[in-house]
């Protein structure tokens, strides 16, 4: 196999993440490896949730925008929620998208007013942040950028920096050649420089010491968490692709398979995987089947082409 391009790495952080999230979504009720592959194989269509509905929506604003446009982008995520209500949103843009609706409030200002005041500090931002790495891997205002795509719907510090740390690791698995040694330590090292909020730089030095201790799959996902908090689910995601990052397939199963918020865990992890691998490392058996497939592969390869320019 020919090491990927940069363009089959855009492709594959894209559709890997879209991959994760459907196959993850099924490994809620089939936990088991073997039954989850016998599911995969039979699938007809393997279907995405609301991580990737916003992360396809993200890509659109982008593009539409020649880069990012608050404004447009909460428009573009209320558009295609009301199109498809049914992905699975959690309660929170779906409240947004009704605050703004009666025309008082900015999305921000909207998404401020959740959870007492405090904004959310889920994984929501994060689960949809792979087409904003990609088109900003080589921007010095990458945080800032994630910022301005996270207060749409998630205000709160942790949730900002979450998203903004996964956009980071997109990057980073962008410029590290395949046929080099993915070293783990600085990897995680450079996270935890980038970041900004206490809680996330916690955990990641905890993800640190794990990897260096070798410790398995079921410990480290007790010890990280696997919830739909941010800070709680990020770094196993990390730790499935960091254990596993030039096999596409491992690392999808390792994401999905140890409970928890599966189908974000599997979106996140497989992001970073398919950024480093290219689309290449995904079996083509599940890229056929992956709903939307050529949408999603048209979107990330004119992030490819628009962040040439």
């Amino acid at each position: 196999m020919s090491k990927p391009d940069l363009r089959s790495r855009f492709l594959g952080a894209m559709v890997g993440s879209a991959l994760g999230d459907a196959i993850g979504e099924l490994a809620f009720s089939t936990p088991g490896r073997l039954l989850l592959e016998q599911l995969v194989e039979q699938a007809l269509i393997l279907r995405y949730t609301d991580d990737t509905a916003m992360a396809v929506g993200l890509a659109e604003s982008i593009l539409q925008n020649e880069g990012l446009d608050s404004g447009h982008l909460g428009d573009t995520f209320r558009r295609n929620y009301n199109r498809e209500p049914w992905r699975g949103y959690a309660s929170g843009p779906p409240t947004v998208f009704s605050l703004v609706a009666r025309g008082d409030l900015s999305y921000e200002e909207a998404a401020a007013s959740l959870f007492g005041g405090s904004g959310s500090f889920g994984n929501g931002a994060a689960m949809r942040i792979a087409p904003l790495g990609l088109f900003f891997h080589r921007s010095a205002e990458l945080y800032e950028y994630s910022r301005r795509a996270s207060v749409v719907t998630h205000t709160h510090p942790v949730g900002i920096d979450g998203a903004a740390v996964l956009a980071r690791a997109v990057g980073l698995a962008l410029a590290t050649p395949l046929g080099r040694v993915l070293a783990a330590g600085p990897f995680v090292e450079e996270l935890e420089r980038f970041s900004r909020s206490k809680p996330m730089r916690t955990v990641l030095e905890a993800l640190r010491r794990l990897l260096v201790s070798g410790a398995p799959a079921e410990e480290a996902a007790q010890a990280l968490g696997r919830g739909v908090a941010v800070h709680e689910s990020l770094p196993f995601a990390l730790y499935a692709f960091l254990t596993r990052p030039d096999d596409f397939e491992e690392c999808l199963f390792c994401a999905v398979l140890n409970g928890g918020d599966c189908d974000t865990l599997g979106a996140m992890a497989c992001a970073v995987a398919g950024a480093r691998c290219g689309l290449e490392a995904i079996p083509e058996r599940w890229r056929l089947k992956l709903e939307n497939h050529l949408r999603i592969e048209g979107l990330a390869a004119g992030l490819w082409e628009a962040s040439r320019g």
